[in-house]
């Protein structure tokens, strides 16, 4: 294959999970798709899971990953960084895209084992607000009957996992797709584009 049609077979997707991946993020902080826990969220009374405000989606696998999509799209044009030049940049811009994706996985894995932050009781402890699944190493996956002590936000275990899972493949093909760029801009760089051809 072309290394400019192999840029091009890697750059659409991301040009689709880079936004997809700031979508997610940004509707982690709509609990229950309502906003008043972001609007009354604070330092005494955390009301929004820890991992969503370091924005992993948005930052890492959406802008970090994005902006490199975008230059690997136009090495693929004929008339643009169609050229050594433009590959050899891509390799730069793709390894970028690869410590936001791995920012991303980071988060959305941290974001996954600790669980969601809510108003959660289990019968031996009062009502309160915490995160109740932190520390246990993501056990609670597994264990749907203590999905069941977050009580509000309504639904936000699942809520969060949905999210946060959508988050981890996200970025693991994000993560895929910019190491294939390293090499096809290697490739590009040393034997040329196939711009010609």
């Amino acid at each position: 294959m072309c290394t400019g049609s192999c840029s091009k077979f890697v750059a659409i997707p991301l040009c689709v999970l880079a936004p997809l991946s700031i979508i997610c993020n940004i509707v982690l902080f709509f609990p229950g798709l309502e906003t008043k826990y972001a609007a009354n969220n604070s330092e005494e009374m955390p009301l929004l899971t820890e991992e969503v405000k370091y924005m992993g989606g948005l930052i890492g696998g959406g802008i970090m990953v994005l902006i490199p999509a975008i230059h690997i799209h136009l090495t693929s044009a004929k008339n643009c960084c169609a050229n050594r030049c433009g590959m050899f940049l891509s390799i730069g811009f793709a390894a970028v895209g690869v410590l936001g994706a791995v920012y991303s996985l980071s988060v959305a894995a941290l974001g996954l084992s600790n669980g969601p932050t809510c108003l959660w009781g289990n019968g031996e402890n009062p009502l309160q607000w915490g995160a109740p699944f932190a520390g246990g190493n993501g056990s609670y996956l597994a264990n749907k009957e203590m999905w069941d002590w977050c009580i509000e936000p309504k639904n936000v275990v699942e809520f969060n996992v949905g999210l946060f899972s959508t988050l981890l493949v996200a970025a693991c093909l994000e993560l895929i797709l910019c190491l294939i760029q390293m090499v096809n801009g290697l490739f590009g760089c040393i034997c040329g584009t196939c711009g010609k051809e």
